[in-house]
């Protein structure tokens, strides 16, 4: 018998470039579709590159003719309208879509915690997470009503080893290097769950070609929960400097950023912790391993490796002073 197959829709970001790893080692045949080759991430050996513009349904289509796959994960699909040009294109050619949907389409702010997946979905203040509800929304009336075999699932923070979790990425590590004051959010006392990339591939991977996955929604995260200042922390004790911490509201981020603040108060502002039992009874001895801890240290070793990774977003650090300058 052949080994099942898979069909990554975008396979070298932060999170789906560790799933097509993962899907190799567990013997599935792995094609991965994009318009081109990652370079940061580049398709590990073994898997086969599709080339193909998913916004062009004649592109898409071309890529696929002919062929059948047991699993379609779609890493690039943000709205309800992506999702409906995947299945028109990949009709009867697929046995199961993986839809990555977001934690942040949780309800916001939460009402309880831990949240679980039955938690509601309502995020009034960010639009990607609205366009994520209407997606699944989409998908949950397909398998209903005409039997569409999906999967959801919801990330929360996923990094690798190329992601500071800060916004400004790198910026915020330069400042600390440089004595600056760096911008938390809040009074940094939220709780906040970060998932090494390779944890969450290995129980997304579980899910493949799984008839009690099926139909279900499920977010995968690491079970250790951190406030906003420990991550601060852990990142500059990797970074082998005591950090300048000030705290702003993050309504007054968002008056000087709307894009940002929008991050903050549709998402990283409120404690927001999991119940993972759901993904633990779907693939069973599945757990997360890696440490926070351990995580910063890769990410800062990897930056420090070539000292052309280490940009700084002028435009961020600017505001970074403004706020520093008003709320130290």
């Amino acid at each position: 018998m052949s080994a099942p197959s898979v069909l990554f829709l975008g396979g070298t970001g932060t999170i789906s470039s560790a799933c097509t790893r993962q899907a190799l080692e567990e013997g599935f045949e792995v094609a991965v579709l994009g318009r081109t080759a990652g370079s940061t991430r580049p398709a590990p050996d073994g898997c086969e590159l599709l080339t193909a513009d998913l916004d062009d349904a004649d592109s898409f289509r071309a890529a696929v003719a002919g062929r059948d796959f047991d699993v379609v994960a779609d890493f690039r699909a943000f709205g309800p309208d992506d999702v409906a040009a995947r299945l028109d294109v990949l009709q009867g050619q697929m046995g199961q879509y993986v839809f990555i949907s977001s934690a942040s389409a949780y309800q916001t702010p939460p009402v309880r915690v831990p949240v679980v997946e039955s938690t509601p979905l309502r995020n009034p203040f960010w639009s990607y997470s609205r366009g994520k509800i209407a997606a699944e929304d989409l998908l949950v009336r397909l398998h209903r009503e005409e039997g569409l075999g999906m999967t959801i699932v919801r990330p929360s923070h996923t990094y690798d080893h190329t992601s500071v979790p800060f916004d400004g990425g790198w910026t915020v590590v330069d400042r600390m290097r440089r004595g600056a004051e760096v911008v938390v959010h809040g009074d940094g006392t939220s709780l906040w769950t970060l998932t090494h990339a390779t944890d969450f591939a290995r129980a997304f991977v579980g899910l493949f070609a799984q008839p009690a996955a099926v139909g279900a929604s499920v977010h995968i995260t690491s079970d250790e929960w951190l406030s906003w200042n420990q991550v601060y922390e852990i990142v500059a004790a990797a970074a082998g400097v005591e950090p300048r911490l000030v705290h702003v509201p993050s309504d007054a981020v968002a008056r000087v950023d709307a894009d940002w603040g929008a991050a903050l108060l549709g998402d990283k502002a409120h404690s927001t912790v999991f119940d993972n039992s759901l993904v633990k009874s779907l693939v069973p001895g599945w757990r997360a391993t890696v440490p926070f801890a351990r995580g910063a240290r890769e990410i800062v070793d990897w930056f420090d490796a070539d000292p052309s990774r280490q940009q700084v977003d002028q435009r961020m650090d600017a505001l970074m002073d403004q706020l520093v300058a008003a709320h130290r």
